[in-house]
């Protein structure tokens, strides 16, 4: 069979339309199978976009894809996908036509919370290359050239963060189909574009996972109808509906109510509102040019009588395998961690964002450096993070070795004045998830390949905190976000944190200097190794030396200072005691209320385990009142929220400009509850080896939860009946589990099911 180009796009150009008649072209290609070569034996569309594209071959969808080819650091990487679209294809011989649907995207749309528009380019455009091969091992290949056909869509508008209007009196059926009058459509043209911009997709598409029908049809105080799906989601509505042509269904999406109106104002300037023009007869929409955070929508226009049979919610986010489960015997921690699992699916759309409702909605760096050990046990994430990675490598690259605060950096693109953070060389936390990132996905996954693709990355972030140190050896100058948004400090202040900044950047630095020396060593780089491994050793004694007194208290004396202290192995063995004993302290005096910010919040109950404090653990994990994990559960939350109060307890929004609904930094603590409550933990990267230490306690009577490695599915399941703490264990093929039961020593098993008995004193 001959082969298909190396280069799968080789002789396609990039094509605008003409005329974009709005902002969201159609283009279009009509060609004949060729007749003389036998059956057609196979089909490939390799295409990718300017903005975002939907891709049709004679009408029919070509995959499920969805925004694609999503959001990548434009500048440097443009992702294009294959598509096998053999069976969309007629008998050879036949006629067919090949149709795309642009949009603005986050290519050419608004993006970025300073204001940016088209920061990546002002033409839409498409590239794209069908190869045909026949029995005869004839190619055929149709490109995007010249040739092609523009057109008017029903889309008028189109904007990630303000919604996409349709006007179904613009609808031309069948203009994706042979056949199709396009005579008064326009042509293309060539745009200027580098191919080496061009790039394979590492990670997965974006896709609708799922659609969910409203819980309940509402009526406003202010006589509104509003629409409650029951879940804090990502996507869009779709619906088939009847009306008078003209008539204009208005569609406004927000997460809360708040004195039973829809609470708009979090989305900042972000408009998040839908509009369909009907065209008389039954109209089908679906707005796929943007994308929603919501729960609920407030509804006008509708014709006739609105009931939940009348709409659905579709649920848009990368295609990623679930792969980590946990439940326990309370209730309410389970609503947490189905709440942790909604935020992530929501964020985890083709970029780890922030959140997905405001004017923002960006790859926050310091969000997924916290969060990459959970969201590595909920789902497989390999490929995800690896994509982003890349792009994080690129920006980082391209500005002298900073790790920005966002990847891809829109912020450079388009930078607040006078913000005089956009110019520092490197943040603790935010720049370190250079490092914590891929060295989380090779624990989880036991591929050494994304240490080696990001080693030089990973490398440069740590040259760049070694030169931002000062004489003593500290980072304890320049701006750091550190403790983000603190509990304690005020709503308009998220950076004032209780937590000194120069002990949480140094923290961070250590601990970023350990993985990369571990790095170094295991990819074979010794001198590396012995830099970084001395680099550690020394901020560490600097740590110590100033912000340590004699008596193990640490500059600032709060929870995160001693929650980072302990948990990154940094104070000396002699006052890790006292540190653990403070800690617990804190904890007891704030009422076991969290007092955590972004830093700390990850790792505060991580440090009371370790150091002995396992009740004042769950103490902290299963407090109710304000602020707390469960707060937000008991007022109706089903995601983790931005602020620990971001509902305040009178059911009003928290005043902070920056109060987001779907926010999973904060949701971190699963970590703790995945390798501590149920126990379940890699002793060797990828679970070739298996630590099942469970840690019962909170009056806990069971917890379980499951993950899938790479060699078979883990399992533990406990339950406690009176004093007798009773354990099952699953251990895949080709592994074993070292198994400690609550005061009993470690125990070495193979693969299989087995069974364990304890008494609890």
């Amino acid at each position: 069979m001959a082969e298909v180009a190396a280069d799968p796009l080789v002789g396609a150009t990039v094509i605008a339309a003409d005329d974009e008649y709005g902002t969201a072209p159609l283009l279009r290609k009509e060609f004949d199978l060729a007749a003389d070569h036998g059956d057609l034996v196979s089909a490939t569309l390799t295409a990718t976009a300017l903005g975002v594209v939907d891709l049709e071959i004679s009408g029919q969808p070509i995959a499920p894809d969805v925004l694609t080819p999503g959001w990548s650091s434009y500048e440097w990487r443009i992702r294009y996908r294959s598509y096998d679209v053999t069976a969309l294809l007629p008998a050879a011989g036949g006629k067919a036509a090949i149709g795309a649907s642009l949009g603005n995207g986050w290519y050419r749309g608004r993006i970025g919370f300073t204001g940016g528009i088209a920061l990546y380019g002002d033409e839409l455009g498409l590239v794209a290359r069908l190869d045909l091969t026949y029995a005869d091992d004839h190619v055929q290949t149709i490109v995007t050239d010249d040739s092609w056909k523009s057109g008017p869509s029903t889309t008028t508008d189109n904007q990630i963060y303000d919604g996409q209007t349709i006007d179904a009196r613009r609808a031309q059926p069948g203009w994706s189909c042979p056949g199709f009058d396009d005579n008064s459509w326009t042509g293309v043209r060539a745009l200027d574009f580098d191919p080496g911009r061009l790039t394979a997709p590492i990670g997965p598409p974006v896709i609708r996972h799922e659609s969910i029908k409203p819980v309940a049809i509402l009526t406003s105080p202010s006589g509104k109808t509003l629409i409650d799906f029951g879940q804090n989601l990502v996507g869009w509505l779709r619906f088939t509906v009847s009306g008078q042509p003209g008539d204009e269904i208005v569609i406004t999406h927000a997460e809360v109510l708040e004195n039973g109106e829809l609470g708009t104002r979090p989305l900042r300037t972000a408009k998040q509102t839908d509009r369909f023009i009907l065209s008389g007869g039954e109209d089908f929409f679906e707005p796929t040019k943007t994308f929603h955070g919501f729960r609920y929508v407030e509804v006008t226009g509708w014709p006739g009588e609105l009931t939940p049979d009348s709409l659905e919610a579709v649920v848009v986010s990368s295609d990623l395998r679930r792969i980590g489960t946990f439940e326990c015997s309370d209730e309410l921690v389970n609503q947490l961690h189905r709440n942790v699992i909604w935020g992530q699916r929501g964020n985890f759309l083709d970029v780890p964002t922030d959140c997905p409702q405001r004017d923002e909605r960006l790859g926050w760096t310091g969000d997924i450096a916290a969060f990459a050990p959970t969201a590595a046990y909920n789902f497989d994430v390999k490929d995800f993070l690896a994509d982003w990675l890349r792009d994080l490598a690129e920006e980082q690259l391209h500005a002298g070795g900073r790790v920005p605060f966002v990847a891809p950096d829109v912020l450079k693109l388009r930078p607040r004045e006078g913000e005089i953070e956009h110019n520092q060389p490197v943040t603790a936390l935010w720049g370190d998830a250079a490092v914590w990132v891929p060295w989380t996905l090779y624990e989880a996954y036991g591929d050494q390949q994304i240490l080696t693709d990001q080693y030089e990355s990973m490398v440069e972030h740590a040259r760049a905190i070694e030169r931002s140190l000062s004489d003593n050896g500290l980072w304890d100058t320049g701006f750091q976000f550190a403790d983000w948004l603190d509990p304690d400090a005020p709503p308009e202040a998220a950076g004032d944190a209780k937590a000194d900044k120069g002990v949480v950047a140094t923290a961070c630095a250590y601990r970023t200097a350990v993985l990369v020396a571990w790095t170094a060593e295991l990819l074979g780089h010794p001198a590396d190794h012995d830099h970084f491994a001395k680099l550690a050793d020394d901020l560490k004694a600097a740590f110590n030396k100033e912000y340590v007194d004699d008596h193990g208290i640490i500059t600032s004396d709060c929870a995160t200072v001693y929650a980072l202290a302990i948990h990154f192995d940094l104070i000396d063995e002699a006052k890790r005691e006292f540190a653990g004993n403070r800690l617990a302290e804190l904890a007891e005096k704030a009422g076991y209320r969290v007092s955590t910010g972004f830093a700390g919040t990850p790792f505060v109950c991580w440090a009371l385990s370790e150091t002995g404090h396992l009740d004042t653990a769950y103490k902290l994990l299963l407090e109710k009142e304000n602020p707390s994990w469960l707060y937000p559960v008991t007022m109706g939350a089903t995601t983790i929220w931005e602020r620990w109060d971001s509902m305040l307890p009178d059911g009003s929004i928290n005043p902070g400009e920056m109060t987001s609904f779907n926010h999973y930094a904060l949701g971190a603590v699963a970590d703790w509850l995945h390798k501590v409550v149920v126990g379940i933990d890699a002793a060797e990267p990828g679970y070739s080896r298996i630590r099942i230490a469970p840690q019962p306690g909170g009056g806990l009577t069971s917890a379980s939860g499951t993950i899938c490695t790479p060699h078979g599915e883990v399992r533990s399941s406990w339950t406690v009946d009176g004093g007798e703490f009773a354990l099952d264990v699953t251990v895949p093929n080709d592994c074993s589990a070292e198994v400690v039961l609550p005061g009993q020593p470690a125990e070495t098993v193979s693969s299989g099911h087995h069974h364990f008995t304890a008494q609890l004193t």
